[in-house]
């Protein structure tokens, strides 16, 4: 049950065009974009050039779009139309479809992991990444991590109109304050106060680490750490708060 579940959720999502487009997409498209005009500008505080320094960046900007957003809104979509209430009376186990659910987010994120990176590499001869098993726990920390959050934002949304506006409210301030377009290190104090309490701040700090100092993912916990304690928040909200019924009317 669980894999006829996953093989629906895919279907599902890359037949819709304008989740595959915004979440899958558009994260190449900036990358392409914004590589194209700093790509051979030097980072001197990195060591590294803008493409590559971009590239750590997009990485988190995806996953924010791919596990928090496109998630969060998905989940308001099918909860106000009931399908989700119509899931519970059927056979199949809720953990079989958080599983299915959870299982296509990460093979969307990874599929867009592997495509930004050999985008990065034809196109501005940007290195592959030594540490590819940290590369994959990050994925999965990521997904995980923000899917929770996500599934948590949801619990706060009332009706499918304002998905959209309430998600994108919340998720493109944290993507730009947390450095996924450029690097953070002019903001002014407050601004730096609140990137450093976001959990996207931490896990574009994770992936530079990974994909531009070639370094192991158990090197430095403070950022797995911080990503995973969001992560764990987002957990116990949705485990409080969670439900599957309507909330509109």
């Amino acid at each position: 049950m669980l894999v006829h579940q996953l093989r629906a959720e895919q279907r599902l999502y890359w037949r819709s065009h304008e989740l595959a487009f915004f979440t899958f997409i558009f994260p190449l498209l900036i990358y392409i974009l914004l590589g194209s005009v700093y790509g051979d500008d030097p980072i001197e505080s990195e060591g590294v050039t803008g493409s590559e320094y971009l590239l750590a960046g997009i990485l988190g900007y995806g996953v924010a779009a791919t596990a928090f957003a496109g998630l969060a809104i998905i989940v308001v979509l099918r909860r106000e139309s009931g399908v989700l209430k119509r899931l519970r009376g059927t056979p199949l186990p809720g953990w079989a479809y958080v599983g299915a659910v959870l299982a296509s987010t990460i093979i969307v994120f990874t599929i867009e992991v592997v495509a930004l990176l050999v985008l990065a590499n034809v196109m501005f001869d940007v290195p592959y990444p030594d540490r590819w098993l940290s590369l994959a726990l990050a994925v999965l920390l990521g997904v995980v991590a923000f899917a929770a959050l996500g599934v948590a934002l949801t619990t706060v949304i009332r009706s499918a109109e304002g998905a959209s506006a309430v998600v994108n409210a919340v998720y493109l301030p944290m993507a730009f304050l947390a450095g996924s377009f450029w690097t953070p290190q002019a903001y002014p104090p407050v601004l730096e106060a609140i990137a450093n309490l976001l959990p996207l701040t931490y896990y574009i700090q994770l992936m530079q680490d990974i994909v531009l100092h070639n370094e192991q993912i158990w090197a430095d916990w403070t950022n797995v750490g911080v990503v995973a304690a969001w992560g764990i928040f987002g957990l116990v909200v949705t485990v409080l708060r969670f439900r599957w019924e309507p909330r509109e009317g």
